[in-house]
Formats: structure tokens, C-alpha cells, sequence
């Protein structure tokens, strides 16, 4: 079942997100980061993030964060997927699938058509579930050094 994060989530809700940190080479977060992203999560301010979590058996298998925001080429504007996790138990279920599609129904109810999200180049099990549900843009990304 894919539903909304909720307060009484944290606990497996931070186990999640530790893992995915992890994943992405970020394994010794401050336990002050999960405090600080947490409550912009439970802060339900239409401007900050949002999460959707996937449940089975009163267990925590993945999440989802997205933020709607301001675009200059969409007068409604887009929504971008920042993190995305499923638990490696809980892997080859649907699970990251049925996320997507929960991020793509809350952007629909709000309006809001474009969705988009970054991945690493070397994921490439999400990768293969991403070529289904969405298509790649073409884009290359770059950030600031340092």
C-alpha cells in the first residue's frame, strides 16, 4: 500500500532513509540531518517536501520525497522526485514502481503534469524500471566543484 509519511513512520522511515543515504555514499549522516528532514516532511508546507511511503504487513518497504516547484517554461510549474528507496529485501515486488506512480498521482491532483528525477548513471537496476515508466531526457547534469 503507497500512503502518505505520517509522524508515526519515523522509526522505519529513518531506517530507510539511512540505507538510501548510504547507497548514494553519505554513511555517516548527523542524527540532526534525519531530525531536520523529517520535520520539513511533517511540516506539510505546500512549498517544502513531501513524502510517500510503501507499507506491507505494518513494515516500511520504500519512500518517495517530492517538492512541487516553480518552473519559468510551466506556468503550473513541475515536480521533482528527489529520493527514491526501496528496501534490498523488498527488491523485484513493485515496490519502487508503485512509488513513481504515487509521486505521478499527488503531481496530478496538484495540477501538475511534469515530473522529473535524477538517478546515478551506474544504477542500473533502477534504471531498467525508469525506461518503463518515464523516458529519459537527454540531459546532462552538472553542479558546482567543491
Amino acid at each position: 500500500m503507497i500512503r502518505a509519511l505520517g509522524p508515526e513512520d519515523r522509526e522505519d522511515w529513518q531506517r530507510l532513509y539511512r540505507d538510501y543515504q548510504a547507497f548514494y555514499g553519505f554513511k555517516d549522516r548527523p542524527a540532526a540531518f534525519y531530525d531536520r528532514a523529517f520535520a520539513r516532511l511533517m511540516a506539510d508546507d505546500p512549498r517544502d517536501f513531501h513524502g510517500l511511503v510503501a507499507e506491507a504487513d505494518g513494515r516500511l518497504l520504500g519512500l518517495a520525497h517530492y517538492v512541487f516547484h516553480p518552473n519559468l517554461w510551466r506556468d503550473e510549474g513541475v515536480c521533482y522526485l528527489q529520493d527514491l528507496f526501496t528496501a534490498p529485501q523488498a527488491r523485484g515486488r513493485g515496490i519502487a514502481r508503485s512509488l513513481i506512480e504515487g509521486v505521478y498521482a499527488q503531481a496530478d491532483r496538484a495540477g501538475i503534469p511534469a515530473v522529473y528525477w535524477l538517478t546515478a548513471e551506474d544504477n542500473y537496476a533502477g534504471r531498467m524500471l525508469y525506461d518503463r515508466v518515464a523516458m529519459k531526457s537527454g540531459l546532462i547534469r552538472y553542479q558546482r566543484r567543491g
